[in-house]
């Protein structure tokens, strides 16, 4: 295929299988046992280092390297590659001896203390010397050494803390407003601080957002996010110079945390951008009865922020973890589905945490490849078995996943929909999102996530779940998209602030009013636990290019909870309408008709069943086909240079048939499939025609 190559790990051929690896926790006369078991096992890389900083230097400026040229010259001897770590999200506690200020400090003023991980004031000067330090040790000792294939800077940047409030912090924030807004009059401007009389005379005054008596500025507390997800990149940032300066040709990466139940604090758009190969770290929310739709959206952000291109799962977990309220084993055959559920959208391979279960320490109960049963378990047998079908499946690499849809996410716009004072504290712009992405995947639609701002062309249907801070140019973009024959699908209190939390001048929804063709004249929120009806509003009928029709009235009921607007339309017509509540009578889905595209606006929170009605309406009239599988069944595709790929996942628990979409060979099974796909309960396929 015509498309840019993504620097894989450097020397892996098959698909990357393995885990995080330890070996420190252990006698060295285990790491023999362990080599054995992971060529047993299929593995192909492991990830070493990532908390051995105080092994590596147990005092500053003394290294101790011997036992890692040991372990990475084992690993080579037996055909396995590393993942090398800078250990730098573990200071050691002799750091803090000598820099207890590098401790971060929460916004309530408290420090916190040494004895987790990731403790850390990304703005200190003292950790950004030490990180560098240890970081070109690593680089000058084994940016050679032939068992490396990928550099692994820190560890879950943004977890368990990001941001920090100490007076080193409050200092390099006011540098960072000085590079963006050049003066105190353009900050004051942005910031709105005529309102309750905080205006800034002197750069000196400027503090980060502090606890308060009530609530603080908003645009201030979206600029320290912004700043804190700048200061925590500049960090990898340098960390990875040093890396591409002193081991040329070894793609360097980190592991990001994309799912929204995992990180916050991270835009990950920016990160995608400054990586060699985007790697993502997942864990199942155990207790969610369909786990599985929360892995599949962290997978397609994950590879919506590598730009399309394949990306690399460099931590799940094979059962339970340890930090849940309920950690939940997962049922047998679980392991698998979730690890090629992961590779269906883009992954180039399955990596866990980690390879052998932990003895002591915070993690003992987290589950591993190698588990405390040893090797007459369950989970060593799936473990094993996964290893075979990963083997199998090693010919899809460089293939990319098509999708169906877009669906936009701005973490900005989430950060600003966060803050206090909002209009209702049950409009949650995660919420929204998981809720829509639910429906797509219920709808069997393959979703790519896109920035506001992204080019949008290729895309019949774009879903906008949540979209509070909308600038000008996301704006722009969006009426471009419908002009030029998209179909847009917006959900309710978008398009209503510019990226300093201001208000856009006029009715809402401010920047989109325009393209959706109406106003919102009032928020109309619900009382807790309060639902409306939503009725058919008439709408019309649209004739289809082969004389056919697609109806567009509202097609019976719908049911909303939380929120409600009072809409007036000024250009687009009613689709459904509030039966009662607060609006009733007036518009509460509506589409509105602009150059050769149509916009659709749901001004209400639906529930699951009214998300999917007007999902499916919105995407009949972007041309989509319906697809008719059963519920549970998960199905992507993968292009390729070899072939086209169908992967078919079932997480029902009855047999089931995918329609094959040409002739070809299952490559898990090495059966000959004709017309139909057959897939067992609980099982994957994965077809190539």
């Amino acid at each position: 295929m015509d498309h840019p190559r993504y620097p894989r790990p450097l020397g892996l051929d098959p698909l990357a299988y393995g885990g995080d690896y330890n070996p420190e926790q252990w006698p060295e006369e285990v790491w023999a046992e362990d080599v054995r078991l992971m060529r047993e096992a299929g593995v192909t890389m492991v990830s070493v280092g990532i908390f051995s900083w105080a092994l590596l230097e147990p005092e500053r400026g003394q290294y101790e390297f011997g036992w890692l040229d040991r372990l990475l010259d084992l690993l080579h001897a037996h055909g396995i590659r590393a993942d090398l770590a800078t250990p730098t999200v573990v200071p050691p506690a002799w750091f803090y001896r000598d820099h207890p200020e590098a401790l971060p400090v929460t916004r309530e003023g408290v420090r916190h203390s040494f004895g987790s991980r990731g403790a850390i004031c990304h703005s200190s000067p003292a950790y950004q010397q030490a990180a560098a330090a240890v970081t070109e040790q690593l680089a000058r000792r084994y940016g050679t050494h032939p068992a490396v294939a990928l550099w692994h800077v820190h560890n879950e940047y943004g977890v368990p803390v990001s941001d920090c409030y100490c007076d080193e912090s409050a200092a390099h924030f006011r540098r960072w407003l000085g590079e963006r807004y050049g003066t105190l009059k353009e900050l004051n401007s942005a910031w709105g601080t005529a309102f309750w009389g905080q205006l800034y005379t002197r750069w000196d005054d400027i503090q980060p957002p502090r606890l308060t008596p009530t609530a603080g500025n908003p645009a201030q507390q979206l600029d320290y996010a912004r700043f804190t997800n700048d200061a925590v990149l500049a960090n990898f940032k340098r960390e990875r110079d040093l890396l591409h300066r002193l081991a040329p040709g070894i793609p360097v990466t980190t592991n990001f945390m994309t799912a929204l139940s995992q990180c916050q604090s991270m835009d990950y758009w920016a990160w995608g951008r400054e990586v060699d190969l985007v790697a993502n770290d997942h864990y199942l929310v155990a207790e969610d009865p369909r786990s599985q739709i929360n892995l599949a959206m962290a997978a397609d952000l994950t590879r919506s922020v590598a730009g399309g291109r394949p990306w690399l799962l460099l931590e799940h977990s094979t059962g339970a973890v340890n930090w849940q309220p309920r950690n939940l084993a997962k049922r047998p055959g679980e392991l698998a589905r979730n690890s090629l559920a992961h590779v269906a959208r883009g992954s180039e391979g399955a990596m866990f945490f980690q390879w052998r279960a932990s003895r002591y320490g915070a993690e003992k109960f987290h589950s591993a490849m190698l588990p405390h049963a040893g090797t007459d378990s369950r989970i060593w047998r799936e473990v094993v078995e996964l290893g075979q079908e990963l083997g199998a499946l090693a010919e899809i690499r460089d293939s990319l996943v098509r999708a169906d849809a877009a669906m936009l996410w701005d973490w900005e716009s989430w950060w600003a929909q966060r803050l206090e004072w909002r209009p209702s504290v049950d409009l949650d712009a995660r919420e929204r999102a998981e809720a829509w992405y639910t429906a797509s995947w219920d709808a069997h639609l393959t979703v790519d996530f896109a920035h506001p701002e992204a080019e949008l062309s290729h895309y019949p249907l774009v879903v906008v779940p949540a979209l509070y801070l909308t600038t000008e140019a996301a704006a722009r973009n969006l009426r471009q998209y419908v002009e030029n024959g998209g179909t847009l699908l917006v959900s309710c209190f978008s398009g209503i602030v510019d990226e300093h939390d201001t208000v856009h001048p006029g009715p809402h929804p401010g920047a989109l009013r325009e393209v959706l063709g109406l106003r919102v004249e009032e928020f109309a929120p619900l009382r807790a636990g309060e639902s409306v009806r939503l009725e058919g509003g008439g709408g019309s009928v649209r004739p289809e290019d082969d004389g056919a029709s697609v109806r567009l009235e509202g097609d019976g009921e719908l049911r909303a909870g939380a929120w409600t607007e009072f809409v007036v339309t000024e250009g687009a017509e009613t689709v459904w309408r509030y039966a009662d509540g607060p609006a009733a009578g007036g518009p509460a889905v509506t589409r509105h008709a602009l150059g050769a595209g149509h916009a659709w606006y749901v001004s209400a929170r639906l529930d699951g069943e009214g998300l999917d009605r007007v999902l499916r309406a919105a995407s009949a009239d972007a041309g989509l086909a319906e697809r008719r599988l059963p519920r549970d069944v998960e199905v992507v595709e993968r292009v390729g240079e070899h072939g086209r790929y169908l992967f078919a996942i079932n997480h029902g628990a009855a047999d089931a048939d995918v329609p094959a979409a040409g002739p070809g060979v299952e490559l898990l099974t090495g059966a000959s499939v004709t017309d139909t796909l057959a897939v067992p309960a609980g099982r994957t396929r994965v077809l190539r025609y």
